[in-house]
């Protein structure tokens, strides 16, 4: 019994292979450059689309079940996110938004579901793949708390930008924007590099935002669970109240980027609403 517990301690992982393999991710291949487009994080697309899905069952439900009467908690809690998000949006964005307020909701909603995910336990799947006898894969379960993912949303909401841009402005009229403003045509070159690092700064900075909070948020969840390790007293306590501390303390930070990714979404539509 002593020899397989000593066993046991000589393979255990250490608290820096530990934390490496938790924040892997399931993909069909090896990644070898920064940018690399033949690679799939199929982890962070299965959540993405399951959190989407569910994000739009849980909006569908609260329709079907909408009354004219007192409404329930869950139509009433449903009905607060929805008057936010039209509140904002409203004084925002100047212009027709049968689109872009309904845009905002799902992305607040879809957000909020993908942060959400980092409140289960750190290895809750990894003993799922144990079970099974699949071994051990490389499996992350927070879609924000990859790069790709945030990147890939924030590339959507570029994608309106220019959309939103060229459908009030003209495609003339935005080409025009694009050159004169802000220095006016005869400084067009630097006017045109200025615009084009603006897109490219919003668009970053939303993903990297984003990302980073959550990312930081899961590598904690991380380190108390290896607290949690330590087979001590002081290491038990210890695991249950960080982890108790930080997870409601988490709660706001899942709720508030949500609203802040919500937030630059309507800002930055709006503003390609405006001229300059």
């Amino acid at each position: 019994m002593t020899n397989t517990v000593e066993t046991a301690a000589e393979h255990a992982p250490t608290a820096g292979e530990y934390i490496q393999h938790h924040l892997g991710h399931f993909t069909k291949g090896h990644q070898t450059f920064v940018v690399d487009f033949s690679v799939w994080n199929l982890d962070t697309i299965l959540w993405s689309v399951t959190m989407g899905v569910i994000g739009c069952l849980i909006m569908w439900m609260a329709a079907r079940r909408a009354t004219a009467g007192v409404p329930g908690r869950f139509q009433a809690a449903v009905e607060m996110v929805v008057e936010m998000v039209e509140d904002q949006s409203k004084a925002i964005v100047h212009g027709n938004r049968t689109f872009i307020a309904p845009l905002a909701l799902t992305v607040f909603i879809w957000v909020v579901l993908m942060n959400a995910l980092d409140f289960l336990p750190v290895d809750l799947f990894a003993a799922i793949f144990r079970l099974t006898g699949m071994g051990e894969p490389h499996f992350r379960i927070v879609p924000t708390a990859d790069l790709n993912g945030t990147l890939g949303m924030a590339l959507g909401v570029l994608s309106l930008m220019l959309y939103y841009s060229v459908k009030i402005k003209g495609l003339g009229g935005w080409i025009h924007e694009l050159f004169a403003a802000p220095f006016g045509i005869y400084m067009a070159p630097f006017n045109l590099l200025l615009n084009i690092i603006e897109y490219a700064a919003k668009t970053v900075s939303l993903g990297m935002r984003l990302f980073g909070n959550m990312y930081a948020g899961e590598l904690l969840f991380l380190l108390i669970a290896l607290l949690g390790s330590t087979a001590t007293v002081f290491g038990f306590i210890g695991h249950v109240i960080a982890g108790s501390i930080w997870a409601i303390f988490h709660i706001l930070i899942v709720v508030l980027q949500a609203f802040i990714f919500m937030m630059l979404t309507l800002v930055y539509i709006g503003q390609a609403h405006e001229g300059h």
